[in-house]
């Protein structure tokens, strides 16, 4: 995949590609590797690329974003029934689909529309009292002779949809990651296509999701991650096979939305949290400023757009795009802002329309109220909030590819992208849900395959704080490696409070993402985009001669205090990855597959040894015909095997995560 491309709606791919002749779809793959290093210019709407000496294609993109077939154009005597359109397109990255006609327009362009409900109340343990209804008020209420209204069901559209996008699913999965080459892209990239057609934005958007990280597994890509490419894979295949039976509000949530609809929500006086950086592995970079209320609920504003780390890192020092305010991202992360005529998304996004004002107000220390109530929520129940899937909430409905629509200062609305979480996960706009509010001792540090840990005393857990970013250009890494210098020499047992975001894992494991000043308790960093200094840290014993954070030396590294019993999930997760990297051929290989379910079963993990059993048995299945040829594998019954397996593992990883941090289970939920 070529960032210097322009973005290519995903049904111009699928067209180009599908009119490609048989022998020249066998070509296609080596087409998109040729044109990967040949030179791009770019002379505004026009992007030209130099197919060879005497070659040029165009590709016109107006508004950023090549929308028809028609704009890529190809000089080659074959043109344009050539190889080298589909290759282009193909080589390019996926644009966000347009939106689906809506049935209900808002009564006022540019208006929020006054039908949604209002957005749930904040994630604390504040108690809602709801007077229980009586067996016989509904009925007394009801007209007589009146019928309860069936709940609605999905369209035979959505149905032949979802059929589709479970039959390209599981020929990507048939393939794996090193098989899946341009041709298996496009099918899945027609099928989302048709999806978003019918409705399921959210299915699409997981499509596209897993289009993206297979470009990037093909192109090796080193912000590519297999379980990324799995989580997509796994929710493209759980969404099609819910679709079809699903209906009211469970529905509603599998369906998706494409645009989050603002609603009023009148004045607000909002008190800075902390800012983050925002840097996606789909080209999107920025930062997001996270805000709450008097009540504790929060709301973000966010500045997210294509870019890099670049972006990502100089977007702090933006002003915020809402009323006359002249405050940066960074500014208001410790200042206030009262807000009249706001606007608000059901996931807190404020909006940016003509009729809202806001001005700065003063801002309010983290050890103060309100914010200080993030902190009161007990840390079990903080867990809990976090790992409550997104599939089993009907509320989370926001399809991590298009964003909110943000209301602008002229009444109109445009396209947000989403807070960093893009689509990873379907984790995209959860309201803060996976945010940690705790206070911790720094007590070590802990080497991983992936880097330094800092390990900290949480009400009596050992808990692992990671840096969120290990780009160079943010100073996560830099400001981990200084705060390890408090847990041993400088400061040891130093107590901060801190913000961070949940990493489900079988140990207490979180990253960091603001962290209260080492000498001033009143004030905070925010990790991601603030860098820290030694004179910001506590004074050594003996003077030192530093002052760059680049001079920091190593921290010392010491054990957790307990070692973890893990249980072996790791057996079948470790299939379930491979079959997503390198296809259904690598499961039917002769193993030690029996072993592997005998050791799952001595650990009480029945179900996980007979899911390792079967995932292995229908890798290997393959009938004959009369002559003794063998039939093609059947795709379905091994998509359903690994999907079986990977939902397994979620929820296994879900409760182990969960007893780690001695939360509640958050259960099983019926799939």
């Amino acid at each position: 995949m070529s960032p210097l491309l322009p973005p290519v709606d995903p049904s111009v791919t699928a067209q180009l590609v599908a009119a490609l002749t048989p022998r020249l779809r066998k070509r296609l793959d080596a087409g998109v590797a040729k044109l990967a290093g040949r030179p791009v210019a770019r002379d505004g709407d026009i992007v030209r690329l130099a197919v060879d000496d005497d070659t040029d294609l165009e590709l016109h993109a107006p508004g950023g974003v090549v929308t028809t077939a028609e704009a890529i154009r190809c000089g080659c005597l074959l043109a344009p029934d050539c190889l080298h359109r589909a290759a282009a397109a193909s080589a390019a990255p996926v644009a966000e689909m347009p939106d689906p006609v809506v049935e209900t327009p808002d009564p006022v362009a540019g208006e929020p529309s006054l039908t949604k409900a209002p957005r749930t109340a904040p994630p604390t343990s504040v108690p809602v009292t709801t007077p229980p209804a009586t067996a016989g008020s509904a009925a007394d209420d009801a007209p007589a002779g009146a019928v309860d209204p069936a709940p609605e069901s999905a369209t035979p559209a959505q149905r032949t949809a979802a059929a589709a996008l479970h039959d390209a699913a599981a020929a990507v999965l048939e393939a794996g990651a090193d098989g899946a080459g341009a041709v298996l892209q496009a099918e899945l990239l027609r099928a989302a296509h048709t999806a978003r057609l019918a409705g399921l934005p959210r299915a699409a958007g997981r499509a596209v999701a897993v289009v993206t990280a297979l470009r990037a597994a093909r192109d090796a890509d080193p912000a590519h991650r297999l379980g990324d490419l799995t989580t997509a894979l796994r929710d493209v295949l759980l969404l099609a096979h819910r679709l079809p039976e699903a209906a009211g509000p469970e529905l509603a949530g599998l369906r998706g939305r494409v645009r989050q609809p603002y609603t009023p929500d009148g004045s607000l006086r909002l008190y800075g949290l902390f800012a983050e950086p925002v840097l996606t592995s789909t080209g999107y970079a920025g930062t997001v400023t996270w805000t709450a209320d008097a009540a504790g609920r929060l709301y973000t504003v966010p500045d997210v757009a294509p870019g890099g780390a670049a972006r990502a890192a100089g977007s702090a020092d933006r002003a915020v795009r809402i009323g006359d305010t002249s405050l940066t991202h960074r500014e208001l992360s410790r200042a206030g802002l009262a807000v009249s005529g706001a606007t608000v998304s059901p996931t807190g996004r404020l909006g940016a329309g003509a009729g809202v004002r806001a001005v700065r107000a003063p801002g309010t220390s983290w050890r103060a109220e309100p914010l200080d109530r993030l902190w009161a929520v007990p840390v079990a129940e903080q867990i809990a909030r976090a790992l409550a899937s997104d599939l089993d909430v009907p509320e989370a409905q926001d399809t991590g590819l298009a964003g909110d629509t943000s209301d602008t200062s002229d009444g109109s609305t445009q396209s947000t992208a989403q807070d960093g979480r893009d689509g990873r996960d379907g984790r995209d706009g959860r309201d803060g849900r996976d945010l940690l509010f705790l206070d911790v001792t720094l007590i070590g540090t802990v080497r991983e395959a992936a880097g330094e840990c800092l390990l900290a005393d949480c009400d009596g857990l050992t808990v692992r704080l990671a840096a969120a970013h290990d780009d160079p250009a943010l100073p996560d890494r830099e400001n981990l490696r200084l705060l390890a210098l408090l847990a041993h020499g400088r400061g040891p047992g130093t107590r901060l409070r801190v913000v961070a975001r949940l990493t489900p894992a079988p140990l207490p494991r979180a990253v960091l993402l603001a962290a209260s000043h080492p000498t001033d308790p009143d004030t905070h960093v925010d990790l991601g985009l603030d860098r820290l200094r030694r004179a910001d840290l506590p004074a050594e014993p003996t003077a030192g001669t530093s002052v760059d954070a680049g001079d920091a030396r190593p921290a010392p590294t010491v054990q957790p205090a307990t070692a973890s019993d893990e249980a072996p999930v790791h057996l079948l997760r470790r299939r379930v990855h491979q079959a997503a990297s390198g296809g259904r051929r690598v499961l039917a290989f002769p193993g030690s597959k029996e072993s592997e379910a005998a050791r799952l079963r001595r650990y009480g993990l029945g179900t996980a040894g007979a899911l390792l059993t079967a995932l292995h048995a229908t890798a290997a299945e393959r009938a004959r015909d009369p002559f003794g040829r063998l039939l093609p594998a059947d795709t379905g019954r091994f998509a359903t095997a690994w999907l079986g397996a990977a939902v397994y593992t979620e929820e296994v990883d879900r409760a182990l995560c969960a007893a780690a941090w001695g939360a509640s289970s958050p259960g099983l939920a019926s799939r």
